[in-house]
């Protein structure tokens, strides 16, 4: 079975924003999308916070971007990720993400975000370009869906300046 992924790597929150509309303008499916970024919020106690409803309580120091996002995607989650820092996810990935922590996956020595992106579809490859890309602040947009709604949504997400979009895609084995 093949899974993929269209991921766009966007410089600012505001792009990611940008581009998170334009899809939502565009018809394609919220629950199809994922967000992630690092947050600015320090809290020393804090060591994850999801909800898999439709909102999050505590957005952090970015608020305004993140509770609107909130109000397009489903699922939620805030985490403290080693390496990373404070890390907001929204969207499929939270479940990718939550089921590798519960679970104690690990995947070849990939960290628990690393082991999320390789759960969704990206391939071992480029997990590390897009970790890489989180640790400069930049933000993931990640669409899910058939191949042509990924094609739509590289197109889509494409027409933004200040990102860098690919479609990953990597076979996945059944036991």
């Amino acid at each position: 079975m093949k899974k993929e992924v269209t991921v766009a790597i966007c410089d600012s929150h505001e792009k990611a924003e940008k581009v998170v509309k334009e899809l939502q303008e565009s018809g394609f499916d919220m629950k199809k999308l994922s967000i992630v970024g690092k947050d600015y919020h320090e809290e020393d106690k804090v060591i994850g916070f999801y909800n898999t409803g439709d909102r999050m309580k505590n957005w952090g120091s970015a608020g305004a971007f993140w509770g609107g996002i909130w109000g397009f995607v489903f699922g939620a989650g805030f985490f403290l990720i080693p390496g990373l820092g404070p890390v907001m996810l929204a969207g499929p990935i939270v479940s990718s993400l939550v089921g590798g922590l519960e679970g104690a996956v690990v995947v070849g020595g990939l960290s628990a975000l690393g082991g999320a992106l390789f759960g969704i579809g990206i391939p071992k490859d480029s997990v590390l370009q897009y970790e890489t890309a989180l640790k400069a602040d930049k933000f993931l947009v990640i669409a899910h869906g058939t191949t042509e709604e990924l094609e739509k949504a590289k197109k889509i997400m494409s027409g933004t300046s200040g990102t860098k979009v690919e479609m990953e895609s990597k076979e996945s084995v059944e036991a």
